[in-house]
Parts: structure tokens; sequence; C-alpha cells
């Protein structure tokens, strides 16, 4: 046992923990399944690697550019609160299982299990329906910590083997069952790219691709066909001036009202010397900067990807279709879309906090950047693409308001206000909470309840379009 762990340890610490490498080794397994010389698939895996790792840099720029903000926008208020970031979240699920006496390993264990239930109802798509196999490896670290804690929670007889299994099998059904819901508008979004998301908004992309077009202007026939900028604002055409502006007009309040002092002490990029007024302009435009690096890199390994899954689905898994970061979709649709739907977002998460404030609930959150923006850029994008700007400020307001409200029930149910974090996904505010009131509810039959409900999901998308269902991948 202690071998096989020793080899599981190293797979996961060298291959799962490390996206980038995790979607370069697929690259090479496809192909090499595709018979690609040794020069070109070794060609591939450093383009894919590559890739990744400029979008995580420009993932995790976006993320420093904003923690300092939101960090003054807590200490201005004296606010005291559990954070929504999945990083955070992933931090007080491992801390949450170590304060039971369970080892995280468990929840590393449960991941092998997740992935390899994904592998299984892929290959047997004939029969389940999953077309989609979840290839994100760190979402799929975060979730699984947090998932781990959440069963053995709830469910105190189950801290063993069993739990672990019962969370492997949750979890990869979760993978398999709502990225395969996002297929058909993904496929619409990107003009049939090839691939699917893999993130932590899966249900709200299916929802929003549904009720978007509820918002299609009447007086077109047909929604909104782009962002309509006229006049001396038509300079907002060009995506980095638009983000830097936009952004100067939302978070250029929030930092004149935080205060110069505030930011020296939290922002170390807050050089000393430089007027508030220029730190402010450079902050907003830093924006920009971050996301023409995260675009670059999603170009580099989706194309990579896309292409070495056709050795992927054309033998071991074929018809099935890889689940990526939503960061994949940012390159796509109204390049405004993403901006806007994130603003929109974050006006929802403050008319939530509000509430929370007025009405006084005993649990606070606080936006953490990753919810805040991925979830809210890409969810404007296929409302804006379905129903237009109408569509796009609803869908994004009512997201936000969801993600801070369905966090504060579920740091709730789950005991991890003083842990200090929660994901704060769209999906764990939503559909992670339901599971959770189900368990928590029914116990062990909840969970295997859970899991059939979610199984039945895809056999109900595939009677509403048998002819195509399985043509998406071509």
């Amino acid at each position: 046992m202690e071998i096989i762990l020793g080899i599981w340890n190293a797979i996961f610490n060298n291959v799962i923990a490390l996206p980038s490498i995790f979607i370069g080794l697929i690259v090479v397994v496809g192909y090499a399944l595709m018979k690609k010389k040794w020069y070109e698939v070794g060609a591939g895996f450093i383009r894919t690697v590559v890739g990744y790792m400029i979008l995580q840099v420009g993932s995790s720029q976006l993320k420093n550019t904003i923690t300092p903000l939101l960090n003054g926008i807590q200490q201005k208020w004296g606010i005291s609160a559990a954070v929504m970031d999945p990083n955070i979240g992933m931090a007080a699920g491992q801390s949450a299982l170590e304060s039971i006496g369970v080892t995280t390993s468990f929840a590393t264990i449960a991941l092998l299990i997740a992935f390899i239930w994904n592998i299984v109802l892929v290959a047997l798509r004939k029969y389940s329906k999953i077309r989609t196999l979840f290839t994100t490896g760190h979402i799929m670290v975060q979730q699984t910590a947090v998932a781990t804690w959440i069963v053995l929670f709830l469910l105190p007889p189950l801290r063993n083997v069993w739990g672990v299994v019962l969370t492997g099998i949750l979890i990869g059904t979760y993978w398999s069952v709502f990225s395969n819901l996002t297929v058909e508008p993904t496929q619409e979004l990107t003009d049939d790219s090839g691939f699917a998301i893999g993130h932590q908004q899966m249900l709200g992309i299916w929802v929003v691709s549904k009720i978007a077009p509820l918002f299609r202007s009447k007086k077109e026939g047909e929604k909104d066909k782009e962002i309509k900028i006229g006049g001396a604002a038509k300079v907002l055409d060009d995506y980095v001036v638009s983000t830097t502006l936009i952004m100067l007009l939302f978070f250029g309040i929030v930092m004149v009202i935080i205060g110069p002092d505030i930011l020296k002490e939290l922002d170390t990029s807050y050089s000393a010397g430089v007027a508030f007024g220029v730190y402010i302009f450079q902050k907003c435009a830093s924006f920009a900067v971050d996301l023409v690096i995260l675009k670059t890199g999603i170009r580099m390994f989706v194309s990579e990807m896309v292409e070495s899954f056709n050795g992927i689905s054309s033998s071991a898994l074929k018809g099935s279709i890889p689940a990526v970061d939503c960061a994949a979709t940012l390159s796509f649709g109204n390049p405004n879309a993403s901006t806007l739907g994130f603003l929109c977002g974050a006006l929802g998460q403050i008319v939530a906090i509000a509430g929370l404030l007025i009405f006084q609930s005993p649990i606070m959150v606080i936006p953490g950047f990753v919810p805040l923006f991925f979830d809210n850029a890409t969810l404007g994008l296929y409302a804006e693409m379905k129903g237009g700007m109408r569509a796009l400020v609803t869908c994004c307001v009512a997201s936000g308001v969801l993600q801070v409200l369905g966090s504060a029930a579920a740091i709730g149910l789950f005991s991890l206000a003083s842990f200090g974090g929660y994901p704060g996904n769209l999906d764990w505010a939503t559909t992670w909470l339901g599971i959770g009131a189900v368990i928590n509810w029914l116990a062990v039959p909840g969970a295997i309840l859970c899991i059939v409900g979610m199984l039945v999901i895809p056999q109900l998308q595939y009677r509403h379009h048998k002819d195509t269902y399985f043509q998406m991948e071509e």
C-alpha cells in the first residue's frame, strides 16, 4: 500500500498538481496516437506547456492586481469574513480535514477515483451519453479538497476509505455531467473549436445559454449583434483601451475612497514618490496588460490541445471532447463582453453584500478575484452571444448576487467560516450548495440520489437531439 501511495504521490506532485504538465502530457498522448514524429510530439508538448504557463502568468497577475484593492476594502470598512476564492477555499478545505484528524491524502485519492470515473463514463458514452473529459488539473485539485470536506463533514461515519470512494464518484460525476452541459453553447460561441468548459461555472453557462435568448431585441428580431459604440467613444472598440477606461471608472472610484495611505500599506507595487493619480492609472491599465498575456497563452495551448485530442478521440476515447479552463473562451465572442460581464457581476456582488450588511447576516463574505472575474466574464460572453446587452447585464448581475448569497449559505452549512474561505464560484454557490443540502438531509442515500440524478441529465440531453448529439466533436 505504501508503494502504491508513493507512486501516486509522485504522479500527483509532478503531473496532476501541475496543470501545464498535465495538459502537455495529454497532448503527447494524442499526438502519439496520431503517429506524429517524435520532434512534432516534443514541440507540441513544449508549446502546450508554455502556452498554459503564459495563461497562468496572466491569471496570477490579474489576481495580484486586484488583491490589494480587495484587502483595502476589507480594512477600510473593518469587515471580517470568509473569502470567496477557490485557492483559499482549497486551503480551507485542507485545514478543515486536518481539524478532524483526516489526512489530506484522502482528497488526492478521491481525485484519482474521480478522474478514472470520468474516463469510464466517457468510455461508456454509448450508455452514459457523456462526451467530455475534464482536463483542468488545478481546478480538479481545488474542487476535490472542498468536496472531500463536505462529504466527510456531513457524513461522519464515512471518514474512511468508503467516504473517499463516495467523494470520488460524486465529484467525478459532477465533472462529467456538468462539463457535458457546456458542449453545445461553447461550440456556438467558439465557432466549433472543439472544446467544452471544465471549470466552476458550468451550470451557469448552460442556464445562461437557455435564458439569454429571452432578452433578444424585438425590433431586430434577434439578439443585439454587438455592443455598439459610436462617436468619440468609438475608441472603446479597442480592447486594451476599453478595458483600461472601464477599470478606471470602476476601481478608480474604489481606490479614491480607500485612500493612498491604506493602499501604500497593502500594495508593494505602490512606489514611494509616485502620485496617487498616476498609481491609479497604472493599476487600472495593468488589467489590460494581464488580459493580453492571458489571451496569448490561451491561443497557444488550446490550439495544440484540440488538435491532439483528435488522436485520443479517434482511438481510446473516440467521440470525446476536452473540457478546459473557462479562460479559453476569452478569445472568442464580443471583445468587450467579458469586461462588462465582470463589472456587472461585481455590481451584483455589491448589492448582495449590502443586503447581508443591512439584514445583519451572521456570515459575511469578501469577494475574491477568481469567482468575480472568471465566472462573470465567461458568462458575459455567452449571454451577449445569445441575447445581447440586456441579457449580459441581467445574467451577470444575477450571477454576482447568487455567488455571494449562495456562498454565505454554503459557508454556514459546511462550517467553513472559521477556516477563512470557500470557492465562491457560481457552481459552488448553487450546485454544491444543493448537493450538500440533500446529503445533509438524507445522508448516504442523499449522496447516491445526487449521483443518480446527475447521471440522468445527459440522458435527457441526448433525447433532446439524438441526431446531432454525438456529432459535436466533429
